[in-house]
């Protein structure tokens, strides 16, 4: 039998091939060969190897099977050493369970540190929200000469007709919205008069139901509509239904280091507004805070230095009560960003209201604090903004509050 340059086949039958790597040595040569399902024998011979005609390979008399190529081939083409097809190595169930194992616990030792790595960017974007609301409250002091203004209280909404300052109904929220390349939205229902209107009333309600991404700490819930419980009575905010969907925010301004003597819902009318004695009213006369009930605070007035003193920061709030229906929501997050001064925009600093991280079951009103571990963002009368620890001194944190007690203070590493 001659060989040939061209491929001709050698049937095998039980020869036992397989895809695993061979070795063929034939006179003296070596060749390794790579092949991904033998179905013949010559399958596991190189080209110039093949036979002239087809060699059919049998097992010999009272063997089982042919138990290596050499043992198919004529005497002329057999190799100088054997060539044996040997079967593929597979995994046992054993080596299959070590690697699930393995990845399991690659898994487990990575999940927490992405999870760090999103709640330090939720951080830093918690912080910007701050810093634009810093910013824009000073962008307010140089327009007006003051700081904006607290609003009335919670039963009156923001009036664009009423300008900024002190004589704004509505929240330091709604006082910054042109400051925050809002003032489209500050500006519905706007009509050219105080008193109330239709025109007025559908402007608040549509402000109402926009809420903004920077009044919201993305770690504690969605920029949405939340329920809220009480309606309002005064202005266009009667319009309201109890229980309504409304924007909300996690931030509150500071009103200073003396607990609210009590929430005065007054004035009742705009006229008694316009001429209401603000000196009468106990939060007006004792907050000495930068933001409150009717404020309108000079940086000249802020006398213990704007790096030393609070400005709007992080609120305090249950988890419980991030997303609640109205009827559970009763303290600190049941008015939405744009009412006049109430405990939830407003924080005192003082002893009894230190900040705390959110805590299940553990109602924390009226303080700064936030769902962030170890420390709450506040942006400071300056413009910066700063991590404030949940281990703060009680009389620092208390002179921080206060724009006006002449302590030397300084911000805790």
């Amino acid at each position: 039998m001659e060989r040939h340059a061209h491929t001709s086949q050698i049937v095998a039958r039980n020869a036992g091939c397989t895809s695993s790597p061979i070795i063929v040595g034939v006179a003296g040569l070596e060749a390794v060969l790579e092949v991904r399902e033998a179905r013949s024998v010559s399958d596991c011979l190189p080209t110039r190897w093949q036979p002239a005609a087809a060699v059919v390979c049998r097992p010999a008399p009272g063997a089982r099977e042919a138990r290596s190529v050499s043992a198919c081939l004529p005497e002329r083409l057999q190799p100088a050493a054997a060539v044996v097809c040997r079967p593929h190595p597979a995994f046992t169930l054993v080596e299959l369970l070590v690697v699930i194992a393995i990845i399991g616990m690659l898994v487990g030792l990575l999940l927490p540190a992405v999870q760090q790595a999103r709640e330090a960017a939720r951080v830093m974007q918690c912080n910007n929200h701050l810093k634009q609301m810093g910013l824009a409250a000073l962008n307010h002091e140089s327009s007006t000469r003051k700081l904006p203004s607290g609003g009335w209280s919670p039963y009156w909404d923001g009036d664009p007709d009423m300008g900024l300052g002190p004589g704004q109904a509505g929240s330091w929220g709604y006082s910054l919205l042109p400051f925050m390349e809002q003032n489209a939205l500050f500006q519905l229902g706007a009509d050219g008069k105080v008193e109330k209107s239709t025109e007025q009333c559908t402007g608040a309600e549509e402000r109402g139901k926009t809420p903004l991404g920077f009044f919201y700490c993305p770690s504690r819930r969605a920029t949405k509509l939340y329920p809220i419980l009480k309606e309002s009575q005064y202005c266009a905010n009667n319009t309201y239904t109890p229980g309504g969907e409304y924007a909300k925010a996690d931030y509150s301004a500071n009103a200073g280091s003396n607990i609210f003597v009590n929430q005065e819902y007054n004035p009742t009318s705009i006229s008694a507004g316009l001429t209401f004695n603000w000196a009468t009213n106990d939060h007006a006369k004792n907050a000495n805070g930068t933001i409150f009930k009717h404020s309108g605070i000079t940086i000249g007035e802020i006398r213990d230095g704007t790096t030393n003193t609070y400005l709007i920061g992080e609120k305090g709030l249950e988890p419980g009560h991030y997303e609640a229906d109205a009827n559970s929501v009763t303290t600190n997050d049941n008015i939405f960003i744009y009412r006049g001064a109430d405990t939830d925009n407003h924080v005192t600093c003082c002893s009894t209201t230190l900040p705390m991280q959110d805590r299940a079951g553990y109602a924390h009103y009226h303080a700064f604090g936030s769902p962030h571990a170890g420390a709450t963002g506040v942006a400071m009368c300056d413009g910066s903004v700063q991590r404030i620890s949940y281990n703060i001194d009680a009389t620092t944190h208390a002179n921080l509050g206060n724009r006006k007690d002449g302590n030397v203070v300084k911000l805790p590493d």
